[in-house]
């Protein structure tokens, strides 16, 4: 699997300070496993999490997992601890790192310089991923020149719980839509400049986490509208949030046979019949048809769909 095509559907955030939630989460049905050293680690804890984190990476099999750690702001004292004593002794089990809080490109850049050097110290191929979170109206701002900043950047992620903060929303719900707003989705413009951004420069774009666990319902909407929008995934904070986010990112069936049937059909017509524009099933097919399918499609393939029918051309 290339970089660019990492499936993450569902991304489960673990605290690192606890090896016995680390452990557990090895077998839970996930794309990808965050194992945190920011923001669910308390400060006393975060030397010792380190240690947990670089361990279960060496000594757990992943499945296939995306493995990910997210180390502290780059501002902070613990980031480049982070980085480098992860990377020392478990690079080789990590596929990418968060950054979060990044208010520009220089963060990004900073990262990168870093990860060379230890990986090159340490003899690793110089593979691992960076992810950059997008958590307050500076990194919003900066968003576009963020996504250029780095060959390693794979996604964007809105963090919504900080930006809520950065920007004044009267709520105290995270990712949910504050009360007594009354214009329609409260999250629609980061969201939208975010995924436009990482499109632009070939990332994907990652939604944050709906923190109320007891609201299924809640969540199911923050999914299916972040999925509808065009993003590639959503981080969630419990294990029985991932089902219900992995099916609002995985398209349904009668979906992906769809866009299989179209990428077919307009093979068939182009090269065929010499044809740029057809009738497919009373419905008309060109080149911008075929680009929409595309995604669809790789998006079904990528969650283990198989085909139910096939393109006949007309006799």
């Amino acid at each position: 699997m290339t970089p660019g095509s990492r499936s993450r559907r569902s991304c489960l955030s673990v605290p690192g300070s606890s090896p016995r939630f680390l452990a557990k989460a090895t077998s839970l049905n996930a794309d990808q496993v965050l194992l945190d050293l920011e923001d669910a680690v308390a400060p006393d804890a975060k030397e010792q999490a380190r240690a947990h984190v670089a361990s279960a990476l060496e000594g757990s099999d992943w499945g296939g997992r995306v493995t990910t750690v997210r180390v502290n702001g780059a501002t902070t004292a613990w980031a480049y601890r982070d980085v480098i004593e992860v990377v020392e002794r478990a690079g080789r089990h990590l596929d990418t790192i968060v950054l979060p809080k990044v208010p520009g490109p220089q963060q990004v850049a900073w990262l990168d310089l870093l990860l060379g050097q230890v990986e090159q110290a340490a003899g690793l191929p110089g593979r691992i991923g960076i992810e950059a979170q997008i958590e307050d109206a500076r990194g919003l701002a900066e968003v576009e020149q963020i996504a250029g900043s780095s060959p390693r950047l794979e996604a964007l992620i809105f963090g919504p719980a900080d930006f809520m903060a950065s920007v004044g929303m009267r709520s105290l719900q995270i990712g949910a839509q504050p009360a007594g707003y009354a214009g329609g989705d409260a999250f629609h413009y980061p969201h939208m400049r975010i995924l436009v951004a990482a499109r632009a420069h070939g990332l994907q774009a990652i939604d944050g986490p709906y923190a109320a666990i007891g609201d299924p319902d809640g969540l199911r909407t923050s999914a299916a509208s972040a999925a509808a929008l065009g993003y590639d995934g959503k981080w969630v904070i419990h294990p029985g949030q991932t089902e219900t986010v992995n099916a609002a990112f995985s398209p349904g069936q009668e979906e992906y046979d769809r866009a299989e049937l179209i990428i077919e059909a307009y093979e068939y017509y182009t090269s065929v019949e010499g044809r740029g524009a057809a009738r497919l099933d009373g419905e008309m097919i060109d080149e911008a048809s075929r680009k929409l399918a595309l995604v669809a499609a790789a998006r079904g393939r990528a969650a283990g769909l198989e085909r139910t029918s096939v393109f006949r051309p007309p006799s």
